[in-house]
């Protein structure tokens, strides 16, 4: 299986681009990498601004339609890989822990998706999508209808429940992902 960072985002609320702010001396985007890297074949980025990501040395994937978002890139990312299913994570989410990763690969069984619940809601931004739900996919970017929620809809998706993933991260610190700088600011306070 291989796995794919979501690092396209118009970072409009972060005045630069959030994979490369630091935490603890270290680049966002490094981390969720390092991580990855342990678990799967191949980790790609999916990116339409390489040229910032080329020091990693990992393969990279553009948009293939001209709209945004983390449905384009997944979709982008199962269509050129070819891959039969794609482990999928946001570049934001600096605490993505090892165990939770391990949870969602070893319950992953040739669904259309496989996502965590985490304080009632699916966290679609870190899970398994199955090269089945492109289709989908390709048919709700063609109508401008790009909300990952609204997608899930429309899939088999099979879901992580709470309790699961409490036992892997009882403080739900892999669902945290930083959206503004604000909240970037904040969270370094606490560090």
């Amino acid at each position: 299986m291989d796995a794919l960072i979501l690092a396209g985002g118009e970072n409009r609320r972060f005045q630069s681009h959030k994979g490369l702010a630091e935490i603890k001396g270290r680049r966002l985007i490094e981390t969720t990498a390092e991580l990855l890297k342990k678990y799967f074949t191949t980790v790609y980025i999916s990116t339409n601004t390489p040229e910032i990501f080329f020091y990693l040395g990992l393969p990279m994937i553009g948009d293939i339609v001209e709209q945004r978002g983390p449905m384009v890139g997944i979709y982008s990312s199962l269509v050129c890989t070819g891959a039969p299913e794609l482990f999928v994570a946001a570049c934001d989410m600096p605490f993505i822990k090892a165990e939770v990763v391990e949870l969602i690969k070893g319950r992953y069984h040739g669904q259309d998706a496989l996502l965590p619940l985490f304080q009632g809601r699916p966290q679609p931004l870190l899970g398994i999508y199955s090269h089945h739900v492109a289709a989908v996919m390709k048919k709700r970017i063609g109508h401008n209808r790009k909300a990952l929620w609204d997608l899930l809809q429309e899939m088999a998706v099979q879901y992580i429940h709470e309790e699961d993933i409490a036992a892997a991260d009882p403080e739900g610190r892999s669902f945290v992902n930083i959206n503004t700088l604000e909240e970037y600011k904040e969270l370094i306070i606490h560090i």
